[in-house]
This record gives structure tokens, C-alpha cells and sequence, in this order.
């Protein structure tokens, strides 16, 4: 006989999580030769090479359905290097080598430009500072999202945390472990094994890409955006590159165009600019963000 006041959307099986936790221990079968578990908790199967595919499906779907339900859909993602360091840090580094007698001339040159180039994290800290402060009058909430690490990574993280806003971290698995910086929102510390989905992730709410000094990993980053932007295959957004000096040292972008390997109007693509300012006003003149609001957005309480 059915109970009374059975609800009528209750569930007609249990959950995966019920299930998993109902499995009594059976200890015939609980070696490591043995097959009887449950596919979606048995680690061994799920890492097998035939199931690269279930992978790949399952690292695009956890960031998406957290962040979905974290109310987050505009993002601006800060590139740059894991080697930038804070200024204070910097300066004491550079004080060591220099009070050290066995430090060379390459040691001491290699300090002071640490020095010099640490302005780019503390740019980066304060763009992200802006980005939170001024997220928090609009209507539709913008997150600052980094790559989680170091370096202008934590600078971006760090900078959203101090303006008591979240901020986002997509880490990835590398040979030289990458912990995530200590100023990303944990509910928002994503780790990656698959670049390609890591790089999906960035671009898919994002508004726009600051984009600081860096190394490899900060070109293709870079460069991924604006072929994507170039090709029509994503929307256009401000792609901004702090540090005029670098990039133009870095990349002759006169030359493509001189060479015929890029049009003119693909200058036309990113912006200049050399200070956290600079770069929130290119945001601001994009998309009216000095506008007047009349409600504040709220993400979800448990962030």
C-alpha cells in the first residue's frame, strides 16, 4: 500500500551517490584484481586509455556546472608569467644577491630585472582590485579567472581577494607540480589535465583578456585568443597587453603586416597599455561599465 503524502517528484531510483554508499564491503571481491565496483567510483577503469573520451567530456562538464551554479557567466581572464614576483620580494632577492660576495654579474643583472618586471605583478594585483571593486556595482557581476599559479597568476587572484571579491583558478597537471596560489575562491580551484579544455574554459565567459608579461605558456596562450578572434570563431573582446615595451621588443607586429602575414586591421585586434588603469578603462569604454546600475548582482552564497 503506497504511503500517504508521497511526493509526487520523488525519485524513482536512488541516487549515484546512495548507491555508491550502500556498497557493502565484500572481501572476495575487494582485491585489486577484481572488477566488482561500481564504474563511475572504480579509479582503475576510469583512467584507462579507452576511456579518454569520458575524460575529456568530465573536465568541461565540473568547471561548467560549478561555476553555472556559482551565477558566474562574465569573466575577465589575466594572463602572464608564473616568474613575476611581488615587489618586496623582489627587492629582497635582490638585496641578498647583492650582499653576497660569490654572486656574479649575471646573477646581479638577473636580480635587477626580476626587480624591474615585478611591477608588472603588482599591476596586475591592482587591475584585479579594480575589476572586483567595480564588479560589485553592476548589474551582472564580472570574476577575474587566472591559471591559478604564481606569478601574475596569484597577482590577479590575490588582488580580486583583497577587494573581498571571488576569483577563479584553472590549474593544470604539469611534470614540475603547479599548487594553486592561496587566494583563489575554493569552490573555484579547478585542476586540468587536458590544456585544450583548460583554454576552452578561459574563453567561455570571458569578456575580456589582460595580458602581462610572460613566457611561452603566456604567447600561446595570447595567441590562441587572437587567431580564435581573427577567424570569426569567437566574439570579439578587449584583448589588452600590458607593458607597451615588452610586447613591442617581443613581437614585431609591424612586420607581419610589412610581410603580408597579417592585415592592418588585425593591429586592430588588441591594445597597448601600460598600467592596470589603462587597461580597466579600455574595459570600461567597451562596454559602458561607468554606466549607472540600479541592483547589485549576488552570486551564490556557499562560494
Amino acid at each position: 500500500m503506497m504511503p500517504k503524502h508521497t511526493a509526487i517528484a520523488s525519485r524513482n531510483f536512488p541516487s549515484a551517490l546512495e548507491e555508491a554508499a550502500a556498497v557493502a564491503p565484500t572481501p572476495l571481491y575487494d582485491g585489486p584484481d577484481s572488477s566488482y565496483r561500481l564504474a563511475f567510483t572504480d579509479a582503475a577503469f576510469l583512467l584507462r586509455e579507452e576511456l579518454r573520451p569520458v575524460r575529456m567530456q568530465l573536465e568541461l562538464l565540473k568547471p561548467e556546472l560549478v561555476l553555472s551554479e556559482a551565477g558566474i557567466v562574465a569573466t575577465v581572464v589575466i594572463f602572464g608569467s608564473a616568474r613575476l614576483l611581488p615587489l618586496d620580494v623582489a627587492a629582497q632577492r635582490l638585496a641578498a644577491v647583492e650582499a653576497d660576495p660569490a654572486s656574479d654579474a649575471q646573477a646581479l643583472a638577473r636580480a635587477r630585472m626580476a626587480l624591474q618586471m615585478s611591477r608588472y605583478y603588482e599591476e596586475a594585483r591592482a587591475f584585479a582590485s579594480l575589476v572586483t571593486h567595480a564588479s560589485k556595482k553592476l548589474d551582472q557581476r564580472i570574476v577575474v579567472v587566472t591559471g591559478g599559479g604564481p606569478g601574475a597568476m596569484e597577482a590577479g587572484n590575490r588582488g580580486a581577494s583583497e577587494a573581498g571579491g571571488p576569483s577563479i583558478g584553472l590549474n593544470i597537471v604539469l611534470p614540475h607540480e603547479q599548487a594553486p596560489n592561496p587566494y583563489i575562491t575554493p569552490r573555484l580551484c579547478f585542476q586540468f589535465h587536458y590544456f585544450a579544455l583548460r583554454k576552452m574554459h578561459f574563453l567561455m565567459r570571458s569578456v575580456a583578456l589582460v595580458c602581462f608579461p610572460g613566457g611561452f605558456g603566456t604567447m600561446d596562450e595570447l595567441f590562441e585568443v587572437m587567431t580564435l578572434t581573427q577567424t570569426g570563431k569567437v566574439r570579439k573582446r578587449p584583448i589588452v597587453l600590458v607593458g607597451r615595451e615588452f610586447w613591442r621588443k617581443l613581437i614585431n607586429f609591424d612586420w607581419l603586416v610589412e610581410t603580408g602575414m597579417i592585415a592592418a586591421d588585425d593591429l586592430k585586434l588588441f591594445h597597448f597599455v601600460d598600467s592596470a588603469e589603462e587597461a580597466w578603462q579600455i574595459l570600461v569604454q567597451a562596454f559602458g561599465l561607468d554606466a549607472p546600475t540600479t541592483q547589485t548582482g549576488e552570486f551564490a552564497e556557499d562560494i
